[in-house]
């Protein structure tokens, strides 16, 4: 892999995740699972990759998301947002908001539409995210800063909307090998001179009843390795509990589980990303890498539904953003003559793009006491592929 050396302040600091992640593993009798390895990576204490304070977003970081593309994808998506809270309540959470630039963008947007929230909450576990995020508000929207406050938990009781964009895909995700004799689950263990390898055992508990049901035949030779999500299946369960009234509009990549579990996917879908980088290698640097997993929607969509949430839609991110008016919202940007339009328009090219972030990307709405159909799934919906 040639990927440029992190700096020697960065390489301490992963010096230290791996000596706490070597204790756990010692303290765990030698082994512990790739979902736990992960969760330490990406959100250990002032260690983990969104808790350690490396930046992470735009160009100067590890990867770029829609809102850091243009403010486009925050404009069209704002539409959607606006219907669910008309049928609940005004009241828009977002979950993992990045540098705060989307939210900056839906703000205005709604601000724009005569819609604005009565208060606009950030969930967020990383702190120095959090600041990055009270910067960008402060900068963007000064005017509409007060509407905002940030949440250390979920709430108790809660009526409006919900937007999470590319958060299920950074949930730590359990590996699972299926093999001739039967079902293992794939861990992280040490060799004798202290490096991280993979180890594994058996498939047992939820795991094992998890990866069962997906009724994926055991090979005659080989093995198959693949993840299940089992953190994005309880975190949707713990917002069904909290939702009195409202919907989930959930953004990320991922597949329906008839395309995530293909045979010729036989070794996952998890991928590191490091300085715009993709590679496959969790155990180098930990907590300098961001790790990933494709999101399985089906399994968002039956997470959802035994929780007690009505599946309001699911198709393409492309999809949604032109049902919402992402052209309408090009076209009020600027002359089509100009720079900024021609600039923007490559941006929504790449959002919507069927080779690019347009297929890529899919979004699903979970949601309570909300007719549909809803704007962004008005055309081109998916549920019969769940």
């Amino acid at each position: 892999m040639n990927l440029p050396p992190p700096s020697p302040d960065a390489l301490a600091q992963s010096e230290r995740l791996v000596a706490r992640l070597r204790d756990l593993i010692a303290r765990e009798g030698g082994w512990i699972s790739f979902a736990t390895y992960m969760g330490e990576a990406l959100y250990a204490p002032g260690l983990g990759y969104y808790s350690g304070g490396s930046r992470k977003f735009g160009p100067g970081g590890d990867f770029i998301t829609a809102p850091e593309l243009t403010p486009l994808f925050g404009q069209a998506v704002a539409g959607q947002l606006v219907e669910i809270m008309a049928q609940s309540a005004p009241q828009l959470i977002e979950a993992g908001a990045g540098t705060g630039l989307l939210a900056a963008d839906l703000l205005l947007e709604l601000e724009h539409r005569g819609a604005l929230p009565e208060r606009y909450a950030i969930l967020e576990v990383s702190g120095e995210l959090r600041s990055r995020q009270f910067d960008t508000l402060a900068e963007k929207v000064p005017h509409l800063a007060s509407r905002v406050c940030w949440l250390d938990t979920l709430p108790e009781h809660f009526s409006g909307a919900l937007i999470a964009n590319e958060v299920l895909d950074v949930m730590p995700v359990h590996l699972v090998a299926w093999r001739p004799e039967g079902l293992f689950e794939r861990g992280v263990a040490m060799d004798d001179a202290g490096r991280f390898v993979w180890a594994d055992v058996p498939a047992s508990g939820r795991v094992a009843e998890a990866a069962a049901a997906l009724e994926r035949p055991l090979p005659s030779t080989g093995e198959y390795v693949s993840e299940l999500n089992l953190a994005s299946r309880a975190w949707i369960g713990e917002w069904a509990a909290r939702l009195d009234k409202g919907a989930l509009l959930l953004v990320d990549y991922g597949y329906p589980r008839a395309e995530y579990y293909l045979d010729s996917r036989s070794t996952g879908t998890l991928l590191c990303y490091y300085r715009h980088r993709a590679h496959p290698d969790p155990f180098l640097w930990p907590g300098l890498n961001d790790i990933t997993a494709f999101v399985d929607f089906t399994a968002m969509a039956e997470a959802g539904f035994d929780a007690g949430l009505d599946v309001l839609g699911y198709t393409s991110q492309a999809t949604l953003l032109l049902n919402c008016g992402v052209l309408e919202c090009l076209a009020r940007r600027a002359p089509e003559d100009s720079p900024d339009y021609i600039r923007a328009s490559r941006a929504v090219q790449r959002l919507t793009g069927p080779h690019e972030m347009g297929e890529l990307f899919k979004v699903i709405a979970l949601g309570r006491g909300i007719d549909g159909p809803l704007l962004g799934f008005r055309r081109g919906d998916r549920l019969h592929t769940l």
